[in-house]
C-alpha cells in the first residue's frame, strides 16, 4: 500500500509541475488558438471549399508587413518559389494573412506532384518553458499542415515535427531574433 501511495504522490507532483510549466499570464486559451479562429487553431478566412491562388490574395511571397524576407533563412527552399518559412506572432499558432498565399502555392505543388513529401518543422522562440514551446511549435506545424490539406495536398505527403526552441534560426536574445525563431519550415524530402 505504501508503494501505491508513493506512485500516486509522484503522479500528482508531476501533473502539478507540468500544469504550472504550461501556465501563462495571458488570458489565451490553452489550445493555442486565437479568439477569431473558432477553435480551429488556424485562420482560414478565404480558404473555404475553393483552393486559393497567390494572385487571389495579392500574390505575396511572404515578405513585407512584418519585415520577414521571402525565406527568412537565406536559402532557396525546395518549395514552389523558394519560400519555405512561415512566421508567427508571439504566443500564436494562427497563420498570418501574408503567409496564406505561400501555403497555397505549396499546396498546389504538393497536389500536382503526388510523389512529393514535405516535413513541416515547428519552432518557437526561447521564451516559455521547454514543454510549452514544444506544444506551441507543434500547433504551428499542424496549422500549416491543416491549411495544406484543406487546399488539396494529401495528408500522407505531410509530416509534422516539433522542435520547440531547440533549433533557433537566430541565436540572439531580443525581439528581432525571436521573430525569426517563431516559425514553421517546409522541408521537402527526396523520395
Amino acid at each position: 500500500m505504501n508503494l501505491s501511495f508513493n506512485k500516486l504522490a509522484l503522479a500528482l507532483a508531476l501533473t502539478t509541475l507540468l500544469m504550472s510549466g504550461c501556465s501563462s499570464t495571458d488570458d489565451k486559451d490553452a489550445g493555442f488558438t486565437d479568439e477569431n479562429t473558432a477553435g480551429s487553431g488556424v485562420q482560414t478566412s478565404g480558404t473555404g471549399d475553393n483552393a486559393l491562388s497567390g494572385s487571389e490574395l495579392g500574390g505575396s511571397n511572404g515578405g513585407g508587413a512584418n519585415g520577414y524576407g521571402s525565406d527568412g533563412m537565406g536559402g532557396a527552399g525546395g518549395g514552389p518559389d523558394g519560400t519555405k518559412t512561415i512566421y508567427f506572432m508571439y504566443d500564436s499558432s494562427q497563420v498570418m494573412e501574408e503567409f496564406v498565399p505561400v501555403i497555397a502555392a505549396h499546396a498546389r505543388s504538393l497536389k500536382s506532384n503526388s510523389g512529393q513529401h514535405v516535413i513541416v518543422e515547428g519552432h518557437a522562440d526561447e521564451r516559455g518553458s521547454r514543454e510549452y514551446n514544444i506544444a506551441l511549435s507543434e500547433q504551428r506545424a499542424k496549422a500549416v499542415k491543416r491549411m495544406l490539406t484543406m487546399q488539396g495536398a494529401q495528408d500522407s505527403q505531410i509530416e509534422v515535427v516539433s522542435y520547440g526552441e531547440e533549433k533557433p534560426a537566430s541565436d540572439g536574445h531580443d525581439e528581432s531574433a525571436w521573430q525569426l525563431n517563431r516559425r514553421a519550415v517546409l522541408d521537402y524530402q527526396n523520395r
